[in-house]
């Protein structure tokens, strides 16, 4: 059994899920997940270190448990998620009495590396907007929405929240409010102008009708659009246009971004444009463009 190669932790470990059941009313799942992390740990220190005293266990065990888990291809999440069990089972040892000293107390969680945004490329998002293309109302709107959304970078919400009043046309800018209630001028270019253009001209009214709106996308109703409905319509455009990607809202942000970084804009203005506090945020799209530089690379350098 398993277990026998670390009986003398088995008592504690029974103590503490018992009082994740009965204190923290966990659901049996997640203390099965909690006694199979810290039942991997036990299994590591009783074979490799030959811990067989709770009190031995220290900081160094922890660390050189993290790097068998590292050389087993375990992946960093699931690190930290075994570091979190473990944290948790000692804390609970400190408060009954039992040990003397916290031995994760000096291990940081492995940070998950943030994974990089989808993008389309340029070819997929002429093949996207195409596809919006009509000359009903509800297709010129759908049609200026799409094109007005890459043209920005602005987010889902920000597009269907956006006011009439925020639209310069003439100047062809416009003045968006977003997180944290900051205000931002986005310019957009001479096509998605002329898609908003139409739309105002011979969209807008008809959904209007004899209604009033602030807003300056509609709704059939004459109200304003949700964010759910905007994804409908993403949806139902990509699958006209055939492209077999997942892809929402924050697609075509993303997409922005890394467009105008590889064609050489400055990091600092796509920041301004995305409305990112920190420019730490908008610098993931820099590694985008080097992940497409490297893919590049392993295609056509003959030893790539």
């Amino acid at each position: 059994m398993a277990g026998g190669a670390f009986a003398f932790a088995l008592p504690l470990i029974d103590q503490f899920l018992h009082s994740l059941t009965a204190e923290r009313r966990l659901a049996q799942n997640t203390v099965a997940a909690y006694h199979d992390d810290i039942a991997a740990f036990f299994l590591f220190a009783a074979r490799e270190k030959k811990i067989a005293d709770i009190n031995t266990v220290d900081a160094e065990t922890i660390r050189a448990y993290l790097k068998h888990c590292h050389e087993q291809g375990i992946a960093t999440r699931s690190n930290a998620r075994r570091i979190s069990a473990l944290r948790a089972f000692f804390r609970f040892l400190l408060r009954e009495g039992i040990i003397s000293g916290e031995p994760t107390a000096l291990i940081d969680l492995p940070k998950p590396g943030r994974p990089l945004p989808k993008v389309l490329t340029v070819a997929e998002v002429t093949r996207l907007l195409a596809a919006s293309a009509g000359i009903s109302p509800l297709a010129l709107r759908n049609h200026a929405m799409l094109h007005l959304l890459y043209a920005t970078g602005m987010r889902v919400s920000e597009l269907v929240g956006l006011p009439l009043a925020a639209v310069h046309l003439a100047a062809g800018h416009l003045r968006i409010r977003g997180k944290g209630d900051k205000e931002r001028l986005v310019p957009f270019g001479e096509v998605a102008k002329a898609r908003l253009d139409e739309y105002l001209r011979e969209g807008r009214p008809y959904l209007l009708r004899k209604k009033r709106s602030d807003f300056l996308f509609l709704s059939l109703r004459g109200t304003a659009m949700s964010r759910l409905r905007f994804w409908q319509i993403l949806q139902e455009t990509v699958a006209a246009c055939g492209i077999k990607k997942e892809i929402s809202p924050h697609v075509l942000r993303h997409s922005f971004a890394t467009h105008l970084l590889e064609h050489g804009a400055d990091l600092r203005a796509v920041q301004m444009m995305l409305g990112h506090a920190d420019i730490a945020t908008t610098q993931i799209y820099t590694h985008v463009d080097a992940g497409r530089l490297k893919a590049i690379h392993r295609k056509y350098h003959p030893r790539g």
